[in-house]
């Protein structure tokens, strides 16, 4: 049987080849200053909305890794509402979402702070405010009594792909990580980010919730080396979409003797593809101030704000009357007279094709 690599001596002493990850370090690093830069040359509320779409999708792809679907505009609103940024139009939030909201908060807003064992129990407890993961009562709030497996399979037919360091283990392997995590000011941020997540994931020190709480100190590590709580691109979101590779190396470094080069490639990639998504979504976001740059001075209801804003973040579909009416919640008549009124002003424009069914779309503005 294969030794996991908890399982050697002086196991967290890692080690790896500074030659097989240097270029693509290099390259990350020159991009992490690059997106600063693009992002600190934008208005004060375009540079607002840009790290508070991207701390939503933190938030909301963090928990679809586990496969749980959060509502996107409430996690929004949420998040909108702590930090004091109007955005117009704020919906309520769950208890559940207000606390994963709350977790990533911490973690990137006050990512000063030490990381403390009472701080992850905090985050825990909000991660899990019934005690509950499901249908299941976990240990909310403080580190695992029980064994720790990851499984996969049938009833009867389960895959072991992990066995996590033993219960009693759980507070002495903690309580070296913290003590790490607070101390260690040597390594690049970057680098340390792509060790304290590995690390975490390695004890699993919690029932539930470790993957979760794994990102949020990669994001907490990440905002600490830029200076800045404001995100402008989503390590989780990358994550999700790379997930398949994500457990293949976790799984593959697990085993390892104390060399975590795998792990340190695999996770500067993600962290330069993340980046990668970041230009194309600031483009989305440069248009858009543009846009209401060049229409400040234009009357414009609230209505009509409302579904300009909704065009440019990724309106599904036409924009037909009857869209109009159901999204602003009035009458279709209400909704031709907005339309109508844009059309006379040159903001908006109808598709080929008339009638009950004609499309509408943005006068000068191409948001593929």
């Amino acid at each position: 049987m294969t030794k996991y690599i908890y399982e050697h001596k002086n196991w967290t002493d890692f080690s790896w080849h500074d030659k097989a990850i240097n270029v693509l370090f290099g390259e990350v690093r020159l991009m992490q200053g690059k997106i600063i830069g693009q992002m600190n040359a934008l208005g004060f509320s375009a540079k607002e909305e840009a790290s508070l779409n991207v701390l939503t999708i933190d938030v909301v792809k963090s928990s679809e890794i586990e496969g749980e679907s959060l509502n996107y505009d409430q996690v929004r609103s949420s998040i909108a509402r702590r930090l004091g940024i109007n955005t117009g139009g704020l919906v309520p939030s769950n208890r559940h979402i207000e606390g994963v909201v709350e977790m990533m908060l911490d973690a990137t807003q006050r990512y000063t702070l030490p990381l403390t064992e009472n701080r992850l129990f905090g985050w825990h407890a909000a991660l899990f405010p019934t005690g509950y993961s499901g249908p299941y009562l976990i240990e909310a709030g403080q580190y695992r009594t029980g064994e720790m497996q990851v499984v996969s399979g049938a009833m009867g037919k389960e895959k072991v792909h992990y066995e996590a360091v033993k219960p009693e283990m759980v507070k002495t392997e903690m309580d070296k990580f913290l003590d790490w995590f607070n101390t260690e000011n040597r390594l690049d941020p970057v680098l340390k980010a792509a060790i304290a997540h590995f690390w975490f994931i390695i004890i699993h020190p919690f029932d539930d919730g470790n993957g979760r709480i794994a990102r949020a100190i990669t994001d907490m590590l990440l905002a600490s080396g830029e200076g800045s709580g404001e995100r402008f691109y989503s390590m989780s979101g990358q994550i999700l979409a790379e997930r398949h590779r994500y457990y293949e190396v976790l799984q593959k470094v697990q085993h390892s003797s104390g060399d975590i080069t795998e792990w340190l490639d695999w996770f500067l990639h993600c962290l330069k593809n993340a980046m990668l998504t970041t230009e194309n979504t600031t483009q989305k976001i440069l248009r858009k101030a543009e846009f209401w740059k060049l229409h400040e001075h234009t009357a414009i209801n609230e209505r009509q704000r409302l579904l300009l804003n909704k065009l440019f973040d990724g309106f599904e579909g036409k924009l037909q009357t009857s869209k109009w009416a159901k999204i602003t919640k009035t009458s279709t008549d209400t909704a031709l007279r907005d339309i109508k009124d844009l059309l006379e002003k040159g903001i908006l424009q109808q598709t080929e094709g008339g009638g009950r069914n004609a499309n509408y779309e943005l006068v000068g503005f191409k948001l593929e």
